[in-house]
């Protein structure tokens, strides 16, 4: 099988030149080789070469005029980019493995050599550069068949390869999950009893497999093979204890597992904000420490929103994720997830309206995407009824936000504008004069404008017994 045609941008022919010109093999590998068969887009191109990559990649670098090349000596690569292409070099290798450790033992070898250390068949695809190969499909493990049939297993052992790398175990998931493939039976079988290997690996790299089935179309395809195979709760088990259904008195809840992907697929379908995704991850993450049964009332999850929160700082640490505002914000929407659908249940009033504004702030318009997923029921009236109240709540935010410009904001008075009015150092009368105008603007009673917001302060002041100082 031939895809000369295929590769029509000129780096191809000339680092095929090049290793020509050197008496070496030359080969387009992995992901990109892949990606042309399924005639999907990529920007990573991968070269391995029967000999130096570093050599070939600055070889290749100065004939193309392609920008600096980046080394790194002791892992034998090399990479530059051009245009909008990142080309990245590797002389073919074999690898070993001792127990224990994920760095293998490299030696250099054949392109043979470097297909079998490949992950997934279908990341073990070879397109020779070489001139008189030109295009040439080199595909030792019928890559290309499971391509074909959608299905993701391993060139060798599976056992030998997922118990030498486990990172490969949460890249098996991924793939399925981003190419909508299956994962044959024995390569399922061989995680599942290999799942406590992931043990080994970093949470950085963890997570940075996470993150591309998070932000595939259905990550929720995902997180079911991640429980499947017994990898989830290695290292997200507040996850998977949101697995199950109760009974008592002949009711019972809804599995807030699988509430909790319907909620991220929701999510999916309408925002790629990774942070929004966790936040749908979440939203309901304390549900089973906040568990009760009550006879009037039957399950609850009371304050769910607020300790779900405080575990969202603890949950971001262990998995090294960023104690940032994109933290922050994740805990933001976890608290505030509740708001609107309330909002939905009850008579709404502006003063609700005003401090929702207040607490949700720029993120707003996320803070209602999340809350529209979080609609989920087998009971299609319901989720119309709430729909349709929903729209409701929107439009009222729109018309409160126009009116009292609510969104982040800032008191219209400061408290250096206090202290100076009234000659007073820092202390608890100006807080509380912020408040109570904060308050006033929130219920309605005085507009979000500086001059009614000067008169409240003077009023407040005055009832503390503080008077403006005149200036002489």
């Amino acid at each position: 099988m031939n895809y000369s045609n295929d590769l029509y941008h000129p780096l191809f022919r000339t680092i095929g030149a090049i290793a020509d010109s050197k008496g070496q093999q030359a080969f387009a590998i992995g992901g990109y080789v892949r990606d042309l068969i399924l005639r999907r887009s990529s920007k990573d191109i991968d070269i391995v070469v029967e000999g130096s990559g570093i050599d070939l990649a600055e070889a290749a670098a100065k004939e193309l005029r392609a920008g600096k090349v980046t080394v790194f000596k002791n892992f034998g690569t090399a990479m530059f980019r051009i245009g909008d292409l990142e080309v990245e070099f590797v002389g073919a290798r074999k690898e070993s493995y001792e127990r224990g450790s994920r760095k293998p033992i490299v030696e250099d070898g054949s392109i043979e050599d470097d297909q079998k250390r490949r992950d997934f068949t279908i990341n073990a695809l070879a397109l020779s550069l070489n001139h008189a190969t030109f295009g040439n499909l080199v595909d030792p493990f019928d890559g290309v068949e499971d391509l074909q049939a959608k299905r993701i297993q391993t060139p060798l052992d599976p056992d030998i390869t997922y118990s030498d790398d486990p990172l490969r175990m949460m890249r098996a998931v991924r793939f399925a999950t981003q190419l909508q493939f299956k994962i044959t039976e024995s390569n399922l079988a061989s995680i599942e009893r290999n799942a406590h290997r992931l043990d080994i690996i970093s949470n950085e790299r963890i997570h940075t497999e996470l993150h591309k089935i998070i932000q595939s179309d259905r990550p929720s395809d995902g997180f079911k093979l991640l429980d499947q195979c017994g990898l989830l709760e290695r290292f997200f088990p507040e996850m998977t204890q949101l697995k199950g259904v109760e009974w008592k008195q002949g009711v019972g809840h809804k599995d807030n597992f699988y509430h909790t992907l319907e909620v991220l697929d929701n999510v999916a379908d309408h925002s790629d904000h990774l942070w929004l995704r966790w936040a749908a991850i979440l939203h309901d993450i304390a549900k089973p420490a906040t568990k009760r049964f009550q006879d009037d009332h039957g399950w609850t999850f009371h304050g769910h929103e607020d300790r779900g929160a405080r575990m969202v700082p603890k949950i971001f640490k262990r998995l090294k994720l960023p104690l940032d505002q994109k933290m922050k914000f994740v805990q933001k929407m976890v608290l505030l997830h509740l708001r609107p659908i309330a909002l939905t249940k009850n008579q709404i009033t502006d003063s609700a309206i005003r401090r929702l504004l207040f607490d949700a702030g720029d993120d707003i318009d996320e803070l209602m995407t999340l809350c529209r997923a979080d609609i989920t029921s087998k009971n299609e009236a319901r989720v119309k009824r709430y729909l349709s109240n929903y729209e409701v709540v929107i439009q009222k935010l729109k018309e409160v936000e126009e009116k009292d410009q609510l969104r982040n904001f800032q008191p219209p008075v400061s408290g250096e504008e206090i202290m100076e009015t009234f000659g007073i150092p820092p202390s608890k009368p100006i807080g509380m004069i912020k408040n109570a105008i904060k308050e006033a603007i929130l219920e309605g009673d005085i507009p979000n404008e500086i001059k009614a917001a000067k008169k409240l302060m003077i009023q407040v002041a005055a009832d503390m017994g503080l008077q403006p100082v005149t200036k002489g």
